[in-house]
């Protein structure tokens, strides 16, 4: 292969790359609960959905004064609405900017 056709093969294939859609990065912060009741239920939704995603827990719970890490994946932006359930009914929505957070805690008080 000559010098013209490699720089040919590699402007082409640098140029493939450009041209895929860039992925997105999934999005991680800590959730603690430093209630004296169990987390039973915690949903976030981006701002835009008219509906709750799944419970991110799923069958798991998060035990008071336990913390763990929560991924959002399939990049919809960076304004999420959050609903906690706790095993007592009670219930706290927020919102948040989950790409400016490391971390985010619910607190009694």
């Amino acid at each position: 292969m000559t010098l013209t056709a490699l720089r040919s093969a590699t402007l082409a294939a640098a140029l493939a790359f450009a041209a895929l859609p860039a992925m997105a990065a999934d999005i991680s912060f800590v959730l603690s609960n430093e209630t004296s009741v169990v987390l039973t239920e915690f949903y976030a939704s981006p701002t835009s959905s008219e509906d709750w995603e799944d419970d991110i827990l799923g069958a798991e719970v998060l035990a008071a004064g336990d913390s763990g890490t929560v991924t959002i994946s399939d990049d919809r932006g960076c304004e999420y609405d959050i609903k906690a359930v706790f095993a007592d009914g009670d219930e706290i929505t927020d919102s948040v900017n989950i790409c400016e957070i490391q971390s985010y805690t619910f607190s009694e008080g």
